[in-house]
């Protein structure tokens, strides 16, 4: 590969200072939303603002944005795994019969 094949793209400051605010915000609604009871909701919502967060990271930190193609198949593959892992786990937990506790056991 020569020198001139090579490509670095570089963001401006404030870009990264844009994806850092938006980051501390979104941990703020997470934060605020745990206080806020809405039964089954509460997990979708965590999940949801996680998935916002780690795309901003990925897109903005981790360059994905300016990378080759086979990094962005890579990390496809990742998330094509991570659903995988979420659905095989979320479907062993809806169909085990949950027992309550007895009191002595907490």
């Amino acid at each position: 590969m020569s020198h001139d094949e090579i490509y670095h793209h570089i963001s401006p400051l404030s870009l990264y200072i844009k994806v850092f605010a938006a980051l501390m915000i979104l941990t703020v609604i997470t934060v605020a939303v745990a206080f806020v009871d809405m039964g089954l909701l509460n997990t979708f919502v965590a999940i949801t603002i996680a998935v916002i967060k780690a795309c901003l990271v990925v897109w903005f930190f981790m360059h994905l944005s300016h990378s080759a193609k086979v990094t962005w198949i890579c990390a496809a593959g990742g998330v094509v795994w991570l659903v995988i892992m979420l659905a095989l786990t979320m479907s062993d937990i809806m169909t085990r019969s949950w027992v309550p506790r007895p009191d002595s056991w907490m």
